[in-house]
């Protein structure tokens, strides 16, 4: 197996989607949306992914918008959820994603049946990385136990290392666990381990972790990157200064489901309807809610004033 991971260190925004009027993503719109974090201070995106709502998503979805990405976007910091309780899926999605020059993908394990063994999950990620039949290929396990019902241990990855070696490339740990992360950062060789909250960012980057994949990266991108440079500089004062407004802003925004607030706040800003759209199970906030997305906004504008 040839090559190393090539994805950048960094901050990672999970995207969100933007839907038309028949709640179909909006092709156009998700390019403007995931160019603007870019701009913003993303180092990457991660596509798909679960605040991208692409468990609700048809396969043919999916696919169409894995080719716009690659059409419409830079392939080196994009990551692909190509996760699905269906392997068979998964491999669809993971092969669509290579033959568009994306080589990097993030893979939920199926999160269906429970209990699951460690032993039924390295079978699903064999038969998945067994049917690419690409070296390029570079899995990033995605741990998220609260909805999958699994929990990624370090028995399992480094087992699937040492079968799969630099294919297993890194991880997002949405576990909210940090002695767990903590643990994880050194597990196996150039395994790359990113935080799936901000509010760890700092604290795995001094652990030796690569950076965030994050939902609220959405709005808070700007903020995070000031972590990170400040890290990355050495300016050890700035960086806690700002990882102390980037948590709070986190806090701030944990108060109801992260896509439903997260599109309110973008409706607030940009006056465009829309963020008001999201696929069932999400539902719209209430009027009840609107203190929260006030005081969410005044967070996010001390954050920048902070940055």
């Amino acid at each position: 197996m040839t090559g190393k991971n090539t994805l950048p260190k960094g901050v990672f925004a999970a995207a969100l989607t933007p839907l038309d009027g028949s709640l179909a993503p909006d092709h156009d719109a998700f390019l403007r949306h995931t160019r603007a974090l870019l701009e913003d201070g993303c180092d990457g995106l991660a596509v798909l992914g679960s605040t991208g709502e692409a468990n609700s998503l048809t396969l043919d979805q999916r696919l169409s918008l894995i080719e716009t990405a690659a059409a419409g976007l830079p392939r080196n910091r994009l990551l692909i959820g190509t996760g699905a309780c269906a392997v068979d899926d998964a491999i669809t999605l993971t092969r669509a994603s290579l033959a568009a020059g994306i080589f990097s993908v993030l893979v939920l394990p199926p999160f269906f049946y429970k209990p699951v063994s460690d032993d039924g999950i390295f079978a699903y990620f064999e038969r998945l990385i067994g049917s690419t039949a690409d070296d390029r290929l570079r899995v990033f396990l995605y741990n998220f136990p609260k909805l999958t019902g699994f929990a990624f241990g370090a028995p399992l990855i480094k087992r699937l290392h040492r079968r799969f070696g630099p294919m297993i490339a890194g991880m997002k740990d949405s576990s909210g666990d940090w002695e767990s992360m903590r643990s994880l950062c050194n597990v196996a060789p150039e395994f790359a381990l990113y935080a799936g909250t901000e509010r760890y960012l700092l604290d795995i980057l001094d652990q030796g972790g690569a950076g965030c994949i994050t939902a609220t990266a959405n709005l808070t991108s700007g903020l995070c990157q000031s972590v990170y440079q400040a890290w990355h500089s050495g300016d050890r004062a700035a960086a806690e200064r700002y990882q102390a407004q980037l948590s709070e802003t986190r806090l701030a925004m944990q108060q109801l489901p992260l896509v439903p607030l997260q599109k309110a706040i973008l409706r607030r800003l940009s006056g465009d309807d829309i963020w008001t759209r999201m696929l069932p199970p999400f539902t719209p906030l209430t009027d009840a809610d609107e203190v929260v997305v006030s005081n969410c906004i005044e967070a996010l504008n001390a954050g920048v004033e902070t940055a």
